[in-house]
């Protein structure tokens, strides 16, 4: 995994890595020599303007603009200050820069760059970065603009100016990179929604912190990479059957919305539950039945159902409960009686959740293990927020659904985040657009389900988001980069293909 830091571990590990021996101008020197050698192999080469704050960002950029220049490559630096007013080892930076031959012209107007950035192959932000915490207007603002309207590849430096360290966000407006090259260790506002959007591609190089610094420091959240997935998904023994590959119950489905819970139990199936059994409203059964036929039927409602019901409920592994249930009083009564029988993984989906917000009591003395898997607008319900709330600060959010609930809880979005009880966040940053389509998440709670029969909720929450990004990372690559079109099924037809790959790669090796 690697760590992830917040706003104040970023400033820590700096001073750590100072106290330590590793003066402040060696640590901008590799910084912005990693970040020329990132560049070259992301950009190609021509005519370079490296916009230049008045601070640390700022001296970066001028690391990097006078490493291009010995490199070879044509640079022009625009500044908003002059060298003279830098200081500390922005200034030292400036002066090497100086030294090479190279000159920064310092402008007043956005105006003044619009030439040079029009005829720039690659143009790099270089303005502000992590301590930046004051919304951003007048000139700065005018030249992210310009920055963004700009024809060539777009790279940021250590965050996109403007956007938030910590939350992610905007402050008041933000660079739109295709590649932010981020220094010592990725920052938690590259992994939101909006950092997603505003930071393209992320690249993280190293400058030469002792490691010592980042054990001292820790980190806010970790980045899961693909072996520490594997090494959760052990091989199965060769005498597994049906009974013990894990049986799975899905309680899901309303008049109007039978493919939420038949994409829940594919789900399930394609991740390895041996056994499923879709448990739904009596008239349902004629329009479920034989729709997926490797999944057995249980027609809540009908004769004998309620022991039946029970004997599943008993007898499961786990259960997903609530996509496609409804809100009304058969649903909550469902959504009741699962909690009070379970004694096994749940994961709480969709009406569920919002049925949850609406009388956390339905789960009170309940023996079930809970996983939640909202997307922004339920967790908004379950804290009695906005989306747009929870989308200013998903990391903050996360921590409060997890305290509330008092269990692991994924948020879905372009980088899911999956918190649970007494540890940091983790975070899945795969995936492709083509999963914002209707039913993705009903799969990912069938996938998590069956993982669930043989991992804790927690990692099973980990695991199963990985899964369903590389299912979408697979399907959109076979389509030649397809962005749209991504059919929810099919998405769970890709799990297997991807288990494999796990399998055959093995587990992380340990540092």
């Amino acid at each position: 995994m690697i760590g992830v830091l917040s706003r104040a571990q970023s400033r820590a590990l700096d001073a750590l890595a100072i106290q330590r021996g590793v003066a402040g101008s060696i640590l901008m020197e590799n910084a912005g020599r990693g970040a020329a050698d990132v560049l070259e192999r992301v950009a190609p080469r021509g005519p370079v303007v490296v916009l230049c704050g008045p601070g640390n960002n700022g001296g970066d950029g001028y690391v990097l603009a006078r490493h291009l220049r010995v490199r070879g490559w044509r640079v022009e630096v625009v500044a908003l200050a002059p060298g003279a007013a830098l200081r500390g080892d922005a200034a030292v930076a400036h002066a090497a820069y100086a030294g090479t031959g190279g000159s920064a012209r310092c402008i007043a107007a956005a105006a003044e760059a619009a030439p040079a950035l029009a005829g720039a192959t690659v143009v790099v932000d270089a303005l502000f970065g992590t301590g930046l915490t004051r919304e951003l207007e007048g000139l700065p603002r005018e030249l992210i603009h310009r920055f963004d309207e700009a024809p060539g590849v777009r790279v940021a430096l250590d965050l996109p100016s403007g956007l938030d360290a910590d939350r992610g966000v905007p402050l008041g407006c933000a660079s739109t990179a295709q590649h932010t090259i981020t220094f010592a260790a990725p920052k938690l506002g590259l992994y939101t929604s909006a950092g997603a959007r505003h930071a393209g591609r992320v690249h993280v190089t190293d400058i030469g912190v002792p490691p010592v610094a980042f054990a001292e420091v820790g980190c806010a959240a970790l980045q899961v990479e693909r072996g520490d997935v594997a090494a959760l998904l052990a091989p199965r023994p060769v005498d597994t059957h049906k009974g013990t590959a894990g049986r799975v119950v899905v309680v899901a489905g309303s008049p109007g919305k039978v493919g939420a819970a038949l994409l829940a139990a594919r789900g399930a199936l394609r991740a390895g539950a041996g056994l499923v059994t879709l448990a739904a409203r009596e008239d349902l059964g004629a329009t479920l039945d034989g729709r997926l036929a490797e999944a057995m039927t249980l027609h809540l409602g009908a004769g004998g159902a309620a022991s039946a019901f029970a004997q599943a409920i008993e007898g499961a592994d786990a259960v997903v409960l609530g996509p496609g249930l409804g809100l009304d009083e058969r649903a909550r009564a469902l959504v009741a009686e699962v909690l009070r029988m379970a004694d096994c993984p749940v994961v709480v989906d969709a009406d569920a959740i919002t049925l949850l917000a609406r009388d956390a009591g339905l789960a009170g003395g309940s023996r079930a293990r809970l996983a939640f898997t909202p997307h922004a607008g339920e967790l908004a319900r379950l804290l009695a927020l906005t989306a747009a709330e929870v989308e200013r600060d998903r990391f903050g959010a996360v921590a409060r659904a997890v305290e509330r609930v008092g269990a692991p809880v994924l948020l879905k979005g372009p980088r899911t985040i999956v918190g649970a009880p007494g540890a940091v966040p983790t975070i899945c940053a795969a995936g492709s657009p083509a999963l914002a389509s209707g039913g993705s998440g009903d799969v990912l709670s069938g996938i998590v389900a069956a993982l669930s029969c043989s991992l804790d909720p927690a990692a099973a929450l980990v695991a199963g988001a990985h899964l369903h990004a590389w299912a979408g990372e697979a399907w959109s690559e076979r389509r030649g980069g397809a962005d749209r079109g991504l059919l929810a099924h099919e998405l769970a037809d890709l799990v297997p293909a991807q288990l494999a790959a796990l399998a055959a790669a093995g587990p992380a090796l340990p540092d």
